[in-house]
């Protein structure tokens, strides 16, 4: 079985997909799916569907959602099971003391690759590899097709672990561009940044890396325009200026000494592995 939720979640069993079209049942999926290999409990399951305000007659009426996953299973697996899965549905979507288990026979669930190859980045980044570190980040992006379980209808417990994944995934995004920049990528980085920092206005990380890439390929004024921007938004909308060290950057790029700060602060990595532009600035001015 092949489990994908980074963006519509979808369910293959031998090459079939097992995703209901149905509400209801289709959020019992994605939380099995969610963890494969592991038992789900019926209280956890009963949360997702209902909340605080379950049926009366809860535990037919979740039976029955499992019943119409297995028959979706069944038909996938057709007239003659395979071996190693005697009891055929049963034995995919398995019943467990106290809940149920979504078994993938070892299948490919994207999840999963998502945090081997964030972790292969991250180990590259300690040794120093930056290209190491910036391919396996961007493979571990290449995964996600659009927001976590997209056309699921997503309960407390699913908004919770879809919310989870997409700060997972601004993680990686950050730790790829900030590799990036320390590889000299930066020309590329401006059209991508651009796009984020739209996205994401009041995100100062964003735009601290979008103003050093400005910087750095030769567009100072506009570097500045972003911080002034980023300084009106945050007024209108908090009440609030830029972080202290968003200052600190908006300085250093006012007296082209963003080089040299970085430098003088981190000189082996620039800063790369130290927090990013904006800490490897903390203290100065």
């Amino acid at each position: 079985m092949d489990i994908s939720v980074l963006g519509p979640c979808r369910v293959v069993q031998s090459g079939v997909s097992v995703v209901p079209t149905a509400v209801k049942p289709r959020k019992v999926l994605a939380l099995l799916a969610l963890y494969p290999d592991q038992v789900v409990s019926v209280a956890s399951l009963v949360e997702e569907l209902w909340g605080e305000s379950p049926p009366r007659s809860v535990q037919t009426t979740l039976q029955t959602y499992v019943l119409q996953l297995r028959n979706l299973i069944a038909a996938s697996l057709g007239d003659r099971p395979p071996a190693d899965l005697p009891n055929g549905a049963k034995s995919v979507l398995v019943t467990e003391s106290g809940g149920y288990l979504l078994d993938t026979q070892g299948g490919m669930v994207d999840v999963s690759e998502f945090d081997r190859l964030s972790g292969a980045g991250h180990r590259a980044l300690e040794a120093g590899d930056f290209v190491g570190a910036s391919s396996a980040f961007r493979k571990a992006l290449e995964l996600w097709r659009g927001p976590a379980l997209v056309d699921v209808q997503c309960g407390p417990l699913l908004e919770i672990e879809a919310t989870r994944l997409e700060e997972s995934r601004l993680g990686i995004l950050n730790q790829r561009i900030e590799v990036d920049l320390t590889l000299g990528r930066h020309h590329e980085l401006v059209g991508e940044l651009s796009g984020l920092a739209a996205q994401h206005p009041m995100h100062e990380g964003i735009q601290a890396q979008l103003m050093l890439a400005l910087y750095r390929s030769g567009r100072r004024g506009n570097a500045l325009e972003v911080y002034q921007r980023l300084r009106g938004v945050l007024s209108r909308e908090l009440g609030l200026d830029p972080s202290p060290d968003l200052q600190r950057l908006q300085c250093a790029v006012l007296d082209s000494s963003v080089e040299q700060e970085l430098t003088r602060i981190a000189p082996e990595t620039s800063f790369s592995g130290s927090g990013g532009p904006l800490r490897a600035l903390r203290g100065s001015h």
